[in-house]
């Protein structure tokens, strides 16, 4: 039996909670999925998938292995894509969401050169703070800034990200610098709501153990940005990235603080839903953003920039 196979049936199989709808999505019946599925977990010698007549889920083994399976599918579609290239103009509409703050700074001011060279391709871009659902939104990508939910979608890495908590100088002497990230419930803080993203609070590393504080304020609001306008005036403390705040740090409008206990960069990603086939303009999309995420010099040329506008 086909490996290619086995392996798509267990990704449709996992994604879609049973083995009848995949079966249906691939017009087979639902036996063929069984059989495909009891093959693959012949070969690896692992179970998978836990099936009772009521429900199906994944063993410890089969999530992992899924997360796998998911990029190999993605990598291979790009791969038959790539040879085929050359002969296929991207087309069609293209529908991108982003976070606020982020796809304003760094995700539309490149659409206007992503549609230069794909002059057949049409975008939708959403920018908010909430966490779209693209499946049932209909989006073809998200672009995500920071840790990752669980989920059936499939993340590409883009550049690294890193957080900062910072505050103005004129609050740091009014209400003292914290010295450890336990003082954080002394201080006034400056959170997303909880309809945005950060759902895990701020990270920092304490005695070599990666933790996520939640911190509460009186202020809360859904746009980073105004959470950023609120810490330069002075009201509290943010939790911010450096491609929001290092113009500000490296002016001395911001300070950064409980640098000691900074927690390892989390990551830019691009997810997108999984499917068969990966349609050229989205592969597209995701190549032009690594190759600009990806570049030192964008980043560089971004703070200069972000600098500039803020003398």
């Amino acid at each position: 039996m086909d490996r290619l196979k086995q392996i798509e049936s267990f990704v449709a199989v996992a994604t879609k909670g049973s083995l009848t709808a995949a079966a249906q999505a691939e017009g087979v019946a639902p036996a063929v999925m069984g059989r495909r599925i009891d093959a693959l977990e012949a070969r690896l010698g692992v179970k998978l998938l836990l099936r009772t007549t009521r429900r199906l889920s994944l063993t410890h083994e089969g999530t992992a292995f899924l997360e796998d399976c998911q990029r190999l599918l993605v990598d291979f579609a790009n791969a038959e894509a790539s040879v085929s290239a050359g002969g296929i103009k991207a087309s069609g509409h293209l529908r991108i969401t982003a976070p606020a703050g982020f796809g304003r700074r760094h995700v539309a001011p490149l659409v206007p050169d992503f549609l230069a060279q794909h002059p057949d391709v049409s975008l939708s871009l959403n920018l908010s703070d909430r966490v779209v659902d693209i499946v049932h939104e209909g989006f073809d990508c998200a672009v995500r800034v920071g840790d990752l939910a669980d989920s059936s979608l499939v993340s590409m890495r883009l550049a690294d990200n890193r957080r900062l908590c910072v505050g103005a100088p004129g609050y740091l002497k009014r209400a003292g610098i914290p010295q450890h990230p336990d003082e954080l419930s002394r201080h006034a803080c400056l959170v997303l709501s909880s309809d945005a993203s950060q759902s895990r609070g701020w990270a920092f590393t304490v005695d070599g153990q990666l933790q996520h504080i939640r911190p509460v304020g009186r202020l809360d609001c859904s746009d980073g940005q105004v959470l950023h306008d609120w810490c330069l005036a002075g009201l509290g403390l943010a939790w911010r990235s450096t491609w929001e705040v290092e113009a500000d740090v490296a002016a001395g409008r911001l300070v950064s603080v409980l640098d000691d206990f900074a927690a390892p960069p989390n990551g830019i990603y691009a997810l997108i839903p999984q499917r068969k086939h990966l349609p050229l303009r989205v592969r597209l999309w995701i190549d032009f953003l690594k190759h600009h995420y990806g570049s030192t010099e964008y980043w560089q040329r971004q703070g200069a920039a972000s600098e500039a506008h803020s003398a």
